[in-house]
């Protein structure tokens, strides 16, 4: 099937994410390659071909590359510093980025597939040295700092979204615990998503549901692209 028809991924896919779920290992794996390749390979790129040039009009400078390694994410865990020795995930991760290279150091549009869940959103989920304090001074500045609370409120307003990472339990030193914007400095990234239930995923037009949430959410990336990008 290419991009351009899919619609949803089919059941198999689930089926397929179940069945690595309970039995992990190279075994199981090997015996149902096939069942990989159709529906974790050529699904997962098949959402791409369908989604990523129309997420252009969302955001021009998105990227995407439709293979494993590119916006999907490889099955294999790594487990070389790990005490969890599964060899395979039981998601499938789709991204789509911003830059000039594949990687997190900017924001994009994101996709995880479980056997039970799926998840649907836009920012990014953790900023890195210098981009951390440039992020807390875009959230001190006024101009900046007021043109996030209005990405935030647009993102909320559209839809039941959550809004992640506020992953500090302390406004960290040298901040104004009182600043009206002080909540934001208890973020270490900042995006936008839902959970849905697994079975959406492979409901005819999930595309376009997923469309639909990759822009409602976007606001805030963009804002981390106007601001905090370099």
């Amino acid at each position: 099937m290419g991009g351009d028809r899919f619609s949803a991924f089919p059941a198999e896919t689930l089926r397929f994410l179940a069945g690595i779920d309970r039995n992990n290992d190279k075994q199981w794996f090997e015996t149902n390659r096939d069942l990989y390749e159709a529906s974790y390979v050529a699904a997962g790129r098949d959402f791409v071909e369908a989604v990523g040039p129309r997420l252009r009009a969302i955001s021009p400078g998105v990227q995407y590359e439709a293979r494993v390694n590119g916006s999907l994410s490889r099955i294999n865990r790594d487990i070389r510093f790990s005490r969890d020795k599964r060899p395979y995930k039981n998601h499938l991760d789709i991204w789509f980025w911003h830059g000039g290279k594949k990687g997190w150091d900017c924001p994009g549009f994101y996709l995880r597939l479980t056997p039970q869940t799926v998840f649907l959103g836009s920012g990014m989920h953790m900023f890195e040295g210098a981009m951390l304090e440039r992020f807390r001074q875009a959230v001190l500045a006024e101009s900046s700092g007021r043109a996030l609370v209005a990405a935030i409120g647009k993102v909320t307003a559209a839809g039941p979204y959550d809004i992640g990472e506020a992953s500090r339990k302390s406004v960290p030193r040298g901040y104004d615990a009182t600043h009206e914007r002080a909540r934001f400095f208890l973020h270490e990234g900042l995006h936008a998503g839902l959970e849905l239930p697994a079975a959406e995923a492979t409901t005819a037009g999930f595309t376009e549901l997923a469309l639909k949430h990759f822009s409602a959410t976007w606001p805030i990336g963009q804002w981390l692209l106007d601001e905090v990008v370099e």
